[in-house]
């Protein structure tokens, strides 16, 4: 057991990417979680030269992340905290890396089996034909960015003009974009809690005001139900609990990820998008859900993402 009145730990929270305002967001409802729970906390911005050197010269025992996106979520600060000798919560760098690219971690998933829609990945340099990508991925399909989380830049196509269309915007903002079959289904998402002995926490259901789960469903205040524990039966919970741990295990994730996940009742087939490495933190965020159901409280959640850090 960890006594949190005698561990400094640095905040880190912000950063540059298209999701530096969810992360002062996450920074906030995180920091007051900690100290809540006891700990000595310092709030640092990855953006800012001088909170970097604060983190350099700091005596700091521990390194909570709340950064998203680009420099926080790939396995940058990750590197840094190695070479510094501080530790951290969540995935190391080579998961994060790895999970962070769309195209990449579902590569990983296929290895070990686990279910996930077709797709194709185009890189700004490449020769692009969409009718030939209708014909992989199905009339209906998804175009979004490999690299970007927050639901930036997602589209819903349905003709190869609208694929072409979709992409040539995704790559405006990255350098690769992910064309992904369409999959109907109730959108759930899986909380994994743990390193070696990782277990899924209660399955939320979310039901987006909008069409499907984008910027406004995840962080506006109304913008999506949830349903916790969600209500797809102990069959179907198994099934599904199983394949976020797996996702977890097969991307090398350690301390908290949370996967989303598509399950169709019609076939009982259940589909596995994308791993967040860094789950967010916000009012209106799933990891703080899963834990309550689970019957932890915030500050508990964060002292425990402090102990599997220090593992």
């Amino acid at each position: 057991m960890i006594n949190p009145s005698e561990m400094n730990v640095a905040l880190l929270s912000g950063g540059k990417s298209s999701e530096r305002e969810i992360s002062l967001a996450s920074g906030k409802g995180a920091g007051e979680a900690l100290e809540a729970a006891g700990f000595n906390v310092t709030k640092l911005d990855p953006a800012e030269k001088s909170d970097i050197q604060k983190l350099i010269l700091g005596n700091f025992d521990v390194a909570f992340l709340c950064l998203h996106g680009r420099g926080g979520e790939d396995g940058q600060i990750q590197g840094m905290l190695e070479t510094l000798e501080i530790p951290y919560t969540c995935s190391h760098t080579l998961a994060s890396g790895i999970a962070m690219d769309k195209g990449i971690s579902k590569m990983f998933y296929r290895q070990q089996g686990i279910p996930t829609p077709d797709s194709l990945v185009i890189e700004k340099a490449q020769e692009f034909d969409a009718e030939a990508a209708a014909k992989v991925v199905g009339p209906k399909s998804v175009v979004k960015p490999a690299c970007e989380g927050s639901s930036f830049g997602i589209y819903m196509t349905d003709t190869p003009e609208s694929i072409a269309e979709a992409v040539e915007k995704v790559l405006e903002v990255d350098d690769k974009a992910i064309v992904e079959a369409f999959v109907s289904g109730r959108e759930l998402t899986v909380v994994v809690l743990g390193n070696e002995d990782a277990e899924a926490l209660p399955i939320i259901e979310i039901i987006p005001r909008d069409e499907f789960y984008n910027f406004d469903s995840k962080y506006a205040p109304g913008g999506s139900k949830h349903i916790v524990p969600a209500e797809i039966g102990d069959d179907f919970t198994e099934m599904v609990q199983d394949l976020a741990v797996r996702a977890h295990k097969a991307l090398g994730c350690s301390g908290v990820s949370r996967t989303d996940i598509l399950l169709n009742e019609e076939d009982g087939r259940a589909w596995v998008l994308e791993t967040n490495t860094i789950p967010g933190m916000t009012a209106t965020s799933l990891l703080p859900d899963a834990a309550k159901a689970a019957g932890l409280t915030f500050p508990e959640l964060c002292t425990k993402l402090i102990e599997l850090a220090l593992e």
